[in-house]
């Protein structure tokens, strides 16, 4: 609307002026001259106007344009008592401030809403011109974690700590990568990584740091805690019964130590003696079952052939029911330790048929695939009932059992030894079917 109107402003101005330029040639040609002089007069003064009414317009743009080349959005165009093209052209240049404001002050906004959420996480990040050294941006974090005071260009922390900067700094860790600095005369391992980033011209560097001592010490201490708990339960579980059946044996012998009279039992003490050897070998399992747990710590690997492999299991478990396996493809291989591998199968598969043994016609199928991501996947599936999902979570819980003489260290080993592989075994339930546990290579 503001152009139309502006349009047809020039174009009353031009015929104005068309029109005094014509009745001025006539009056010259006629030597009317009067007429011709106030004729000129009329048309110097259209002219005028004209030049007028062009450069005020342009003087308000360029104006505009000058606050705009300053970043200057604070001014207030009085639109009141103005022509109407310009009143328009005033009011839109107040709209555009205004939304420029708005979205300066919501950009300031997100800006300390960042900031102030990246004060408040325990990750150190520093921003940095790779060219001059100025600091863009650091944490409170990072300078604690670095035992570092305020500082605005990183040539300070290569004259203060040149090891930190020469590990930090001067290299590139474009992954995650751990790195044992020394702060505080204490050893400090940090996981760092690198981002290379440009600002207009420049290029910069983002640093971020995360103290993972204290990550791994507080995870260790849980699981320490964790395991001590069920391991206490356990060994009391044990110790008690016999403390109290050895308490009993001996005052009964003692009473017939005092009095050779009195009478003792031969069968309860016989009993007695092997209830009390009975749970002390089951004391003793108990700890073989435990250090079971550590004792993979390697692996021998080699290639094996999946349809090998199948095959020895299945000979070996032949006498199981329901039992089928599953080859894809005859070749499909794995690089493994054929000893492990084999002992976490024969696990799950076992796992699988106990799980199957109440439905009347119990079914176990091992099967080998090559997924879409060129990852190898052998997968046990049974049709029992399936994990109860209060339990899901626990399954790996090294000793937490639900069988009635399970170790509860099964499935723990066979995650230790996929870890080891750097597999990973996964445990879903399948819709009305039962269970499948893959093992992911």
């Amino acid at each position: 609307m503001i152009f139309k109107s502006y349009h047809i402003s020039i174009l009353l101005r031009a015929f104005l002026l068309a029109v005094i330029s014509l009745g001025l040639s006539y009056c010259i040609l006629k030597q009317y001259w009067i007429a011709a002089t106030i004729s000129a007069l009329f048309f110097l003064l259209s002219i005028y106007f004209f030049f007028r009414f062009f450069s005020k317009r342009f003087e308000v743009i360029d104006d505009f344009f000058e606050a705009v080349k300053y970043r200057d959005f604070s001014r207030n165009y009085l639109a009141e008592n103005k022509s109407e093209d310009i009143s328009r052209l005033y009011s839109g240049f107040n709209t555009v401030n205004q939304t420029v404001r708005v979205m300066k002050s919501e950009k300031e906004m997100q800006y300390l809403y960042l900031q102030k959420i990246l004060e408040l996480i325990n990750v150190g990040i520093l921003a940095y011109d790779i060219e001059t050294g100025k600091t863009l941006w650091v944490n409170e974090a990072f300078q604690n974690m670095m035992d570092f005071p305020q500082f605005k260009n990183i040539k300070f922390v290569e004259s203060r700590t040149p090891e930190i900067y020469e590990k930090i700094f001067e290299k590139n860790y474009l992954e995650a990568v751990a790195v044992d600095l020394k702060i505080r005369n204490e050893n400090l391992k940090v996981l760092t990584s690198h981002s290379i980033f440009r600002v207009e011209d420049h290029a910069c560097k983002l640093i971020v740091t995360h103290n993972i001592d204290d990550t791994v010490n507080k995870t260790e201490s849980e699981a320490w805690k964790k395991l001590l708990s069920v391991m206490t339960h356990e060994i009391m579980n044990s110790i008690a019964p016999i403390s109290s059946l050895a308490n009993t044996l001996k005052d009964a012998v003692r009473n017939n130590i005092k009095d050779p009279l009195s009478e003792i039992d031969l069968e309860d003490l016989d009993a007695g003696l092997s209830s009390i050897e009975k749970r002390s070998d089951g004391l003793m399992k108990f700890a073989k079952t435990y250090r079971s747990l550590n004792k993979v710590t390697s692996l021998n690997k080699e290639h094996i052939l999946l349809k090998d492999l199948f095959s020895d299991i299945e000979q070996l478990m032949r006498n199981k029911t329901g039992l089928k396996f599953e080859l894809e493809d005859p070749k499909l291989e794995v690089e493994a330790d054929s000893y492990l591998l084999e002992q976490v199968l024969i696990n799950l598969i076992l796992n699988a048929i106990e799980a199957s043994e109440k439905v009347a016609q119990p079914e176990v199928l091992v099967k080998a695939v090559k997924k879409t991501n060129d990852k190898i996947m052998i997968a046990v599936l049974d049709n029992g009932s399936g994990i109860p999902q209060e339990i899901k979570d626990q399954i790996f819980v090294p000793f937490f059992t639900t069988k009635k003489n399970g170790s509860g260290i099964g499935l723990s080993l066979s995650r230790q030894i996929m870890t080891l592989h750097g597999g990973k075994i996964q445990i879903d339930n399948i819709q009305g079917k039962g269970a499948q546990v893959s093992l992911v290579f």
